[in-house]
């Protein structure tokens, strides 16, 4: 190896390390070195748009140091500069937050070139260098930082802030790829606090940019009686934050963060009141779905959310024919753990209001029981008593009912609050 050749630990490793969290990945900086110096020492290359290798037995992440300089809009425009001649205090003014653009050398000394130390004590998420206006990722990255770093008692500084409020008037949000935008939210999705995702892109204005349907939740009244909070973008962040707190799952929490759309449409001489919001909240998780290409299993649940949400809450109030029903639309004999899904979601619904977020939701566990007793139906009787066809559905269909009938008499289901 050439002596000048050197190896940096950088990034979320070190971060994570100074912060007493576990670390999961190991990502390396290398200086000194040419792509030709990395194969020689066995390095397998993997990387498309600049040098990066695997290591030949750890199998972690080394990239040369680079730098790069922004040459259209957007994240794709931009060039890469990797050569033994670039520093790492060069490569680590080009990350984005100063909380990523630490390093460790080979004697565990940790490399601050732009105040990533200080801002880890004080919970401080700031742009490392005015290079992070240069690409729009990092506004959605910074967002997922918020998300994942929430519960630490971490905020966005405000210089940092109008840093972003700048880009986004700018317009380097709108050269964003759907597929990219997708991805920072699912993984947003899936942070200990994904609300504070949604908020920090409503505060820097990427909201509006990026989910004109969510942004347009706020401000819009509901009746106070059932939503004390009475804004339903408020509303929205609340279930949310239910949904984080009952499930780990990005998809039941994409359900909760999408159920409402349609209350942004109401015409204004209809508030506080939403009648018909499903249908309308249906059409808009579609066309968030398709702007950007949103997996079927998140797009079918967000959908049934969506729609049954409101029949699930007044369970009380349903006869047993359309307590069938709606199981029947949900799929719920083929699919139960889908459904077991959207029961979870309307439980964070329910309790994603103000002071009921420790309410009972015995609608959840009523439902659960009544597919388990129309799934506790057997349909071997009806074949061997002659019936073919269509007549063994419709015959499913009625002892069904008559299963939620008897479960009805024999447990009376408590007062719904909707």
């Amino acid at each position: 190896m050439k002596p000048n050749i050197r190896y940096f630990l950088v990034g979320g490793a070190v971060r994570d390390r100074l912060l007493g969290l576990p670390v999961k990945d190991r990502d390396w900086v290398v200086t000194g070195a040419t792509p030709g110096d990395m194969l020689d020492m066995g390095f397998m290359p993997v990387g498309k748009d600049f040098p990066v290798f695997l290591h030949p037995e750890t199998r972690e992440e080394y990239a040369l140091a680079r730098t790069e300089r922004k040459t259209a809009p957007g994240y794709h425009g931009f060039s890469f500069h990797a050569a033994p001649d670039v520093t790492l205090e060069q490569d680590l003014l080009r990350r984005d937050l100063s909380i990523n653009a630490l390093a460790e050398d080979e004697d565990g000394q940790v490399i601050d070139v732009s105040g990533g130390l200080q801002d880890l004590e004080q919970r401080r998420l700031r742009h490392a260098s005015p290079a992070f206006a240069e690409d729009p990722v990092r506004i959605l990255r910074l967002a997922r930082f918020a998300a994942r770093f929430a519960p630490l008692g971490f905020q966005v500084t405000k210089e940092t802030l109008a840093l972003m409020q700048t880009m986004v008037a700018a317009g380097e949000v709108d050269a964003l790829v759907p597929e990219r935008v997708w991805q920072e939210l699912v993984r947003a999705l899936a942070e200990p606090a994904p609300r504070r995702f949604v908020e920090v892109l409503r505060e820097c204005g990427a909201l509006g940019v990026l989910f004109p349907e969510l942004d347009a939740l706020f401000g819009i009244p509901q009746v106070a009686r059932y939503h004390p909070e009475i804004d339903t973008g408020l509303h929205t962040l609340m279930v949310l934050e239910r949904a984080a707190a009952l499930s780990t799952d990005p998809c039941i929490r994409f359900a909760a963060l999408t159920h409402d759309l349609g209350k942004g449409t109401t015409p204004a001489a209809e508030w506080p009141r939403h009648h018909g919001h499903e249908e309308r909240s249906i059409g808009l998780v579609e066309q968030l779905c398709q702007r950007y290409r949103v997996p079927n299993d998140f797009r079918e649940l967000a959908r049934l959310v969506a729609r049954h949400h409101l029949h699930i809450h007044r369970t009380r109030e349903l006869t047993p024919r359309t307590l069938l029903r709606v199981m029947e639309q949900c799929d719920a004999f083929r699919r139960p753990e889908r459904f077991h899904d959207l029961l979870l979601a309307c439980q964070a619904d329910a309790q994603g209001r103000a002071g009921m977020e420790q309410s009972p939701y015995p609608q959840r566990e009523w439902f659960t029981r009544l597919h388990q007793a129309c799934l506790d139906v057997d349909v071997r009787p009806i074949v061997q008593a002659g019936f073919r066809g269509e007549q063994i559905r419709q015959q499913l269909h009625a002892r069904r009912i008559q299963a939620i009938k008897a479960l009805q008499r024999e447990n009376p289901f408590p007062p719904a609050e909707h």
